[in-house]
């Protein structure tokens, strides 16, 4: 018998571990390739490693909860054909790597259902590419046996052939909702079964989660605490320990990155009050002549961020590090990444190309992703690709805050709650709609005067939308 020992792939985000959320395989089962084996978490993202190899699990390297290392191995598997007369081809994994790679440094989007007859690439840098660089032989798809835990990924029955499910994120749907798509016809190229499939043979697409909507729980999922009772002492305060949340998964994401931000950048804080009683009588006529088409105040106020980026385009810039000192890297576009609070921790996903859409536009892509990421189905690349950050905390309640800064992005803007209060109107008076815009930036990347600048476009536009709108 041959065995093929699968290590753990680079994902490419930049990250060298990640957390065993859950294994999709027992030892033992028999798998074929692109098949689902493992739930990992990594740069908040959760997402389904498929296997390169077919044949029977051999062993499981690692339990849920544990951290595993990039490279280290992460299943075995064997081949219960003789060596002599089956020996399965060795996959060339670092050529699938290198394409993708390639692919990702020019810019170039790998489709989530891919048009043709190869397997896709789920996870960034590793699998099929569909390219024949890749050097790796498919075999025929073989019926997958059930797991010990009643668990069939590809949910296969007893036909030769499994269903063309290419996207992980269309497995965990139809997982999600008890969803047998052995039982759906694709309406994808070649029979592939796409969302839509889905969302069909559930009755319908679940209704987007909304900022406003969303209520936070005193835990996240992988925050829950260990314990509640314990006669263990906390040596500096004297006091008895209740509880002890390890620092892990998304968690521990977090808090690297905003430990790099800290300690990387010098940044600055500039903020300023706005009144923008025009933008919320502007909103609400929209709101009533298209109930179900108007943007949203948010997306209003992103058409206006990325109007603004345009003008000052160093706010959307970023600091590389070059073998003769560092370069300010100026890009073609903006990619605007919306904060976003989730059961699962803080997520950043981006909207691609911002400055190309409307408002109305800019609503629905940003609702989409917050949706997503709320869910768990943000991929890597929508959660690493911004190149500027709009944080709307004001739906919590708050203010201001200096927030920091989503490196390696120079900036973020944040927008507080809208309330009332005086303002002094052509001399008198006022009860208006006011709010507070911050903006940290990084004072390596540019000054104050710049960054003024651009706040106070952001802010006029807010305050003059009609206008401002008009001039886009």
């Amino acid at each position: 018998m041959t065995t093929q020992v699968f290590n753990l792939p680079d994902l490419g985000e930049g990250l060298t571990e990640a957390e065993l959320v859950n294994w999709l395989v027992a030892e033992g089962d028999t798998i074929e390739v692109d098949q689902p084996i493992a739930e990992v978490e990594t740069a908040k993202a959760l997402v389904e490693v498929p296997s390169p190899y077919a044949g029977t699990v051999l062993t499981l390297h690692g339990t849920p909860g544990e951290t595993l290392t990039v490279g280290n191995p992460l299943v075995t598997i064997g081949d219960p054909a003789s060596p002599t007369d089956r020996r399965t081809p060795e996959p060339t994994q670092q050529a699938g790597a290198l394409d993708y790679r390639e692919e990702e440094q020019a810019g170039i989007a790998v489709p989530e259902e891919a048009d043709d007859g190869a397997s896709g690439s789920v996870l960034i840098g590793y699998g099929t590419t569909g390219s024949s660089r890749s050097g790796r032989t498919r075999r025929p798809k073989r019926a997958t046996a059930p797991s010990n835990n009643g668990f069939s990924p590809a949910q296969a029955t007893a036909t030769s052939t499994a269903p063309r499910v290419i996207s992980p994120l269309v497995r965990q749907l139809a997982k999600r909702h008890n969803v047998d798509i052995s039982e759906l016809t694709g309406s994808g190229p070649q029979g592939v079964i796409l969302r839509s499939d889905v969302e069909a043979a559930i009755g319908g697409a679940p209704a987007p989660v909304t900022q406003q909507e969303y209520v936070p729980s005193p835990f996240t999922e992988d925050e829950e605490p260990l314990s509640t009772v314990s006669d263990e002492q906390e040596p500096r305060s004297g006091l008895t320990i209740t509880e002890r949340i390890p620092v892990k998964g998304v968690r521990k994401v977090v808090a690297e990155q905003m430990v790099r931000s800290r300690t990387q950048i010098p940044e600055a804080t500039a903020w300023l009050d706005v009144d923008v009683t025009e933008l919320v009588e502007l909103r609400a006529r929209l709101k009533a002549e298209h109930p179900d088409s108007a943007p949203s105040l948010l997306g209003l106020i992103a058409r206006f961020t990325t109007a603004a980026l345009r003008r000052y385009p160093v706010m959307n810039s970023r600091l590389v590090d070059t073998e003769n000192g560092q370069d300010i890297v100026y890009f073609d576009g903006i990619n605007l990444g919306v904060a976003a609070q989730t059961k699962r921790g803080l997520m950043v996903p981006a909207v691609k190309r911002a400055e190309r859409l409307s408002a109305r536009e800019l609503t629905t892509e940003i609702n989409k992703l917050v949706d997503k990421a709320r869910l768990g189905e943000c991929t890597p690349e929508e959660l690493t690709r911004g190149t500027f950050t709009l944080n709307n905390y004001g739906v919590f309640g708050t203010d201001g805050a200096a927030a920091i800064i989503n490196t390696p992005e120079v900036a973020i803007l944040g927008v507080g709650r809208i309330i009332d209060r005086p303002w002094v109107v052509n001399g008198d008076i006022a009860v208006r709609k006011v709010t507070e815009l911050t903006l940290s930036f990084d004072h390596r990347v540019t000054d104050g005067g710049t960054a003024s600048a651009f706040l106070t476009a952001v802010a006029e536009a807010m305050q003059h939308p009609v206008s401002a709108l008009a001039d886009l």
